[in-house]
């Protein structure tokens, strides 16, 4: 009998190591697309949003530099920043290749960004201030 007790489980070992895995692999493809510099202009302002692996940074060019991490989150990706007035906590609702759309709790709403190309960032903003 204890063999046959061995073979059942033998089975189900195997099922969820590969159902996790497909999990995992799955949120690894959307997290590697949304690694780069997002540009978008809000209320006039130029704003730049870069994730690197589970990082991420922001810049405005009011002036606004915060830094934070972006994880993933009950099967979302969740970005949070601190030092960020307006831009706190933000969900990804979609990202591809080209665009990123973010909804940010609080009253700033969905913001939609676009990838840089060749991740350059634009003049003007106060990234050169992070090195001091």
């Amino acid at each position: 009998s204890g063999s046959g007790s061995g073979g059942s489980t033998a089975p189900g070992a195997t099922g969820s190591a590969s159902a996790s895995g497909g999990a995992g692999s799955g949120g690894s493809a959307k997290g590697a697309a949304l690694s780069g510099s997002w540009l978008a202009t809000t209320g006039g302002k130029e704003v730049v949003l870069i994730v690197n692996g589970g990082k991420a940074a922001l810049f405005s060019t009011d002036r606004t530099t915060c830094a934070g991490s972006a994880a993933e989150e009950g099967g979302k990706h969740v970005l949070r920043l601190s030092a960020c007035k307006t831009r706190t906590t933000g969900t990804v609702d979609s990202v591809n290749k080209t665009t990123l759309r973010v909804t940010w709790e609080g009253g700033l709403g969905t913001e939609t960004y676009t990838r840089a190309e060749g991740g350059a960032i634009p003049s003007g903003l106060p990234t050169a201030s992070l090195g001091s």
